[in-house]
């Protein structure tokens, strides 16, 4: 009787965790193809250009590149020179030194030719104290400010509360923006100057490309097969993800390795929160709370064209502490922000985009990490039927190579960064091998992530730098 009635609650919790599986990847499959129409548009748009040249407008605001830099002497001085070579008539670089003890300064201070301002920091910068401005004999643009550490959301708040510049730029500091890439993420401003209030680029995998004098000059791709994993999520993510919930109407999300925002507005709603460890995820979320609230008209865009290469994690342990901080702060944003959910009176973002976060992007991982448990345990012993397990291993391996080889296909089909086949067929290769022990391990790096998170875990952890190649 005992046995009977652990088989039918296995069989249960295995119908159920299949059917979950299902409706989370149909949502991804509905984003995903109104990426496909999105990108289809872009496209065209870009085909046509505007019809005036961009970088001579009078219309282009200015814009502070806003680079929190934490530890980061192996990538500083090869970011900030790409910074130096945007093709942008009215910027300025804002390195803030969030108190490093790893030469990141000394760096900067011999590369760039530092010299201290005389004037002291403003007193009403609601940040950890800063210590010294320098400017950079060499470029005048280039502003550093070195502060005592804060975290990064301190560091950023430094820049947006000292910038006099209309629009910020936030990037990491191991990331190199492409020359137009500023260019082109402004866009929308220029189309809806009065509306839009943020914008974000999409973010690409550094580890492989040869980068000389803060330019990449080829797009390769990681040797190693956890590098290429981590190339074809980031193109499923932006070119799938991103934009398709820009279709949508609930984009959420502007990676903090390349967004820009109004500056003022970002002010006015306290900047970025220093108690979450995903502080882009929970800006955006709060600009769209807050703009609801006051009843103002506004635009988040993504743009799918410009590009900024980021490094990323090298190794498993590093990847997993990595992951499993931005599971934290999916569930601390959304927890914080609870009352959006299903709420009609924040549109879109409360009928769709934030119950598709919960759905798929926090409880996803959770139950399809469970259903691999109960299929494993059922197995062993001789409780589920052989057919529901290779049901249920074709359903989140087919659906999960569909998904994902979308993401290369759109790579493909638009921009094509990686031009050569045996790249194409490279990343087609990722996309097949994930689905066989790193999907699966990236469940339980979730659920890892929620216990951090239940036990009140904030840490950032080790975030060491190889440096580009």
């Amino acid at each position: 009787m005992i046995h009977r009635a652990v088989e039918t609650l296995l069989v249960a919790s295995g119908a159920f965790v299949l059917g979950y599986y299902l409706l989370v990847n149909g949502t991804y499959l509905l984003v995903h193809l109104a990426a496909l129409f999105k990108l289809r548009d872009d496209l065209r748009d870009r085909r046509w250009g505007p019809m005036y040249q961009q970088f001579s407008s009078p219309f282009l605001p200015g814009v502070a590149v806003v680079v929190p830099a934490y530890n980061e002497a192996p990538v500083i001085v090869e970011s900030v020179q790409s910074l130096l070579n945007l093709n942008y008539p009215d910027v300025e670089i804002l390195v803030v030194n969030d108190g490093s003890d790893d030469g990141t300064l000394d760096r900067l201070a011999s590369a760039f030719d530092l010299t201290a301002l005389g004037s002291e920091p403003p007193l009403d910068v609601p940040t950890a104290p800063i210590r010294t401005v320098y400017r950079s004999r060499d470029a005048d643009e280039l502003l550093v400010l070195d502060k005592e550490n804060g975290g990064k959301s301190d560091a950023l708040n430094a820049g947006v509360w000292l910038t006099d510049q209309p629009l910020f730029c936030a990037i990491d500091a191991d990331s190199i923006i492409e020359r137009d890439g500023l260019l082109q993420v402004v866009q929308p401003f220029l189309e809806h100057p009065e509306e839009t209030v943020a914008t974000g680029g999409t973010v690409r995998v550094a580890n492989g490309c040869r980068i000389e004098r803060g330019q990449v000059h080829d797009a390769g791709l990681p040797s190693a097969a956890l590098g290429r994993l981590q190339v074809v999520e980031y193109l499923r993510a932006f070119y799938a993800g991103r934009l398709g919930l820009d279709r949508l109407g609930g984009l959420l999300l502007i990676s903090g390795a390349f967004g820009v925002f109004r500056t003022d507005v970002v002010r006015e709603i306290g900047g970025y929160s220093t108690a979450c460890v995903t502080e882009d995820f929970e800006l955006v979320v709060r600009l769209h709370r807050r703009l609801v609230e006051t009843g103002r008209s506004y635009r988040v865009h993504f743009v799918p064209e410009p590009v900024v290469w980021t490094e990323v994690p090298g190794t498993l342990s590093q990847l997993a502490r990595q992951r499993a901080r931005w599971y934290r702060g999916l569930v601390d944003t959304l927890w914080t922000h609870r009352t959006l959910f299903g709420n009609a009176r924040y549109g879109r973002v409360g009928l769709f985009a934030v119950p598709a976060f919960l759905l798929v992007e926090l409880l996803g991982p959770l139950i399809e990490g469970t259903g691999y448990v109960l299929v494993a345990v059922g197995l062993a012993l001789g409780l589920v039927d052989p057919s529901f397990t290779a049901t249920y291993l074709l359903v989140t391996i087919g659906l999960g190579l569909v998904l994902s080889w979308l993401g290369v296909y759109s790579e493909v089909w638009s921009f094509r960064r990686y031009d050569e086949p045996r790249q194409v067929l490279s990343l087609l290769a990722a996309g097949v091998l994930e689905n066989f022990g790193y999907r699966q391990w990236k469940t339980f790096v979730a659920w890892r992530g929620l216990v951090e998170y239940l036990r009140g875990v904030e840490s950032w952890g080790d975030l060491s730098r190889r440096g580009f190649e």
